[in-house]
């Protein structure tokens, strides 16, 4: 595929996790990824001939890679567990508050969506939360806590993340995000389980 082809693409995958993020995945027609990536009809069905699963699962995949990277993002240097957790709050509510309150977790309206019967997508969904899971789970490792415990402490932060931003979007406040540092401090506290 040359250039242009790519560059067809990825405004397809773009438009799709825009929309889904917003939307969900219910709420997101083709019509709609068509309008907002200026691609045309063919070229949808060119790139992704599985139709609209196909796209949402790439998008999806993306979206996820890069949470995992602004997680890994927030974890460089020498930072402890619990700023590393207020750092990415904050660069998650940033992203929320520059949306208008559209963006949150850019896979949990998918999630919920789709848990319950659409497997593939399911999948996805929880394939990135699992990676975010451990990324967490092995920065509490490298600052000293037993796996047992840094694998039962990162789902609780990752839980305390994804309920904060659910919470923030929904009040169009970031007070659930400076709640939720708050309590990460609290959970991640040298010395806490």
């Amino acid at each position: 595929m040359g250039a242009k082809g790519e560059e067809t693409r990825g405004r397809l995958v773009q438009a799709t996790r825009a929309l889904i993020e917003e939307r969900g995945y219910y709420g997101t027609g083709l019509n709609d990824v068509l309008a907002a990536s200026g691609a045309p009809r063919g070229s949808m069905y060119f790139h992704f001939p599985a139709g609209k699963d196909e796209m949402v699962a790439l998008a999806l995949t993306e979206a996820g890679q890069d949470i995992g990277a602004l997680i890994e993002g927030a974890a460089e240097g020498d930072a402890d567990p619990a700023e590393v957790v207020r750092r990415l709050l904050d660069a998650l509510g940033d992203r929320m508050a520059e949306s208008d309150w559209a963006k949150g977790c850019p896979i949990a309206t998918v999630a919920l969506e789709t848990a319950a019967g659409h497997e593939g997508l399911r999948r996805v969904c929880a394939d990135a939360y699992e990676t975010w899971q451990q990324e967490l789970a092995w920065m509490l490792v490298r600052h000293g806590r037993d796996r047992a415990a840094a694998d039962a402490a990162a789902g609780a932060v990752l839980a305390l993340v994804e309920g904060a931003l659910l919470l923030a979007r929904v009040s169009h406040s970031r007070v659930p995000l400076d709640r939720a540092a708050r309590a990460a401090e609290l959970l991640l506290a040298p010395g806490a389980a």
